[in-house]
C-alpha cells in the first residue's frame, strides 16, 4: 500500500476562518482535557485510560461545554487517538512525555478523518462544519482519501494536508552495488559531502537572514503588549520565519531528489542530533542545517521508487578512519580539514573521507564487500 500526502493552500472566507479557528481550538481543549484525565487516573487510580475510554466521555463532555457540539466530532476524537500515538511513541520509542498543547505554537492544527470531498473542477475542499473552502488544487491524484489535516500557520495562511491511498504497492527495491551506490556525510560547511567527491553547499538561509531578525524582534519588544502594533511587528517576524522554512524544505527537497534519482542506494550516517544541539557553539548551525528532516525525506522517497536508504550507526569513526588503510586517527580535532594518514601516506579531505567511510561500512554491512 502506497501513502502520500497532498498539501493545498486554503482560502477560507472570513466565517470559515472563524469556524476552522473553533475547530483548532477545541482540538486542542480536547487534547489536553484528555491528557489531564490520563494524568489524573494513573495517579488516582493506577490504571491508564485508553482513547476509547476517553471518547465515551465525550458526550457528557459537550453537555458541560455546548460550544464543543459546533465542531466535527470525528476531529475531536482524532485528538484522543493523537494522544494515544504520543504514549505509545513515549513507552516505546522513548521520544518523550507527552505534553500539553499551547496556542502559541507556530502552527496549529486538526484532523478530518472521513466525510470530506475534494473537487477539482471547482477548486474547493468540502469540509464538515465548515462548508466549501476555496482552495488552489495544483495537483490531481487519485486513489482512497484517507485522514486529512487543516493547519493554519502563526502568520495565518491555511493549509490542508491529505494522505491519499492510491491502491498500488510499494515498488520492489532495486538491486545495487558499490558502483551504484554513494555515501553522504552531511556537515555545517558544506550541507552535503558525497563519496563522488562532489560538495554540496550550505545555503544557511537562517544565518543569511539573522540581522533582519534581530531588527524586528528588537521592534515587537519596543511595541505595547496587546497592542494592534505589536501584533503587526509579530507577523513580520513570523513571515520572515515562515520564508525561511520554506525555502530550507524547498531546498532540500531539490537535493534528496537528485541524490534517488541518481542513485540505487544512498548510504547515511544515523546522527544523536538532540545531542548534538547540546552544544551551544554549533547548535543554531547545526539546527540551520535540518540534518533529520533531509534523511526523512530520502528514507521516504526511497520507498516511492524502489531505491535503498543504507544507515550505519554514529558510534563507527567514519571522519577519523583512512578509507584506505583503515588507521584510525584519534587525535584529530574538529578544525582539521584535511590530513596525512601516517601509514599509507594518503592525503584526505576530512568530509570526502568520512563520505567515502560510511558508504564503505554501509556494504560491508549489506556484505556487498569484503574487509
Amino acid at each position: 500500500m502506497m501513502l502520500k500526502a497532498y498539501k493545498f493552500r486554503l482560502y477560507p472566507a472570513a466565517e470559515q476562518k472563524t469556524r476552522i479557528e473553533k475547530h483548532i481550538g477545541s482540538c486542542r481543549f480536547i487534547y489536553n482535557w484528555a491528557l489531564e484525565q490520563k494524568i489524573k487516573s494513573y495517579e488516582q487510580e493506577g490504571k491508564s485510560l485508553s482513547c476509547y475510554d476517553l471518547n465515551n466521555l465525550l458526550p457528557e463532555l459537550k453537555q458541560e461545554y455546548e460550544w464543543l457540539k459546533e465542531v466535527n466530532s470525528q476531529s475531536l476524537q482524532g485528538m484522543t487517538k493523537n494522544l494515544d500515538s504520543a504514549f505509545t511513541k513515549f513507552f516505546r520509542e522513548k521520544k518523550g512525555f507527552p505534553n500539553f498543547k499551547s496556542r502559541k505554537n507556530p502552527i496549529q492544527s486538526f484532523s478530518v478523518p472521513q466525510h470530506y470531498t475534494v473537487d477539482f473542477e471547482k477548486n474547493v475542499v468540502k469540509l464538515p462544519k465548515i462548508g466549501e473552502v476555496k482552495a488552489v488544487l495544483h495537483r490531481r491524484f487519485e486513489g482512497k482519501l484517507k485522514t486529512a489535516t487543516v493547519s493554519r500557520t502563526s502568520t495565518g495562511i491555511c493549509y490542508i494536508s491529505i494522505l491519499v491511498d492510491d491502491g498500488e504497492e510499494l515498488p520492489e527495491k532495486q538491486e545495487f552495488s558499490a558502483d551504484t551506490t554513494v555515501g553522504v556525510d552531511v556537515g555545517i560547511k558544506d550541507f552535503a559531502v558525497l563519496s563522488t567527491g562532489e560538495k554540496i553547499d550550505n545555503p544557511t538561509y537562517l544565518k543569511n537572514s539573522m540581522k533582519r531578525l534581530k531588527v524586528l524582534q528588537k521592534r515587537i519588544s519596543r511595541k505595547v503588549k496587546g497592542s494592534s502594533n505589536r501584533e503587526k511587528a509579530r507577523l513580520k517576524l513570523s513571515r520572515l520565519h515562515e520564508k525561511i522554512s520554506n525555502q530550507r524544505k524547498d531546498f532540500q527537497h531539490q537535493i534528496s531528489s537528485k541524490l534517488i534519482r541518481e542513485n540505487q542506494a544512498i548510504a547515511a550516517e544515523t546522527l544523536n542530533v538532540n545531542g548534538m544541539l547540546k552544544n551551544h557553539c554549533l547548535a543554531q548551525a547545526i539546527s540551520d542545517s535540518g540534518w533529520s528532516s533531509f534523511v526523512t525525506k530520502l528514507e521516504y522517497k526511497a520507498g516511492w521508487y524502489g531505491k535503498n536508504l543504507l544507515r550505519i550507526g554514529g558510534f563507527e569513526p567514519s571522519t577519523k578512519r583512512c578509507n584506505v588503510c583503515g588507521y584510525l586517527n584519534s587525535n584529530m580535532t574538529l578544525d582539521v580539514r584535511e590530513w596525512e594518514c601516517p601509514e599509507c601516506k594518503t592525503k584526505h579531505d576530512r568530509d570526502i573521507n568520512a563520505a567515502i567511510n560510511i558508504k564503505k561500512f554501509a556494504l560491508q554491512a549489506q556484505s556487498l564487500i569484503v574487509t
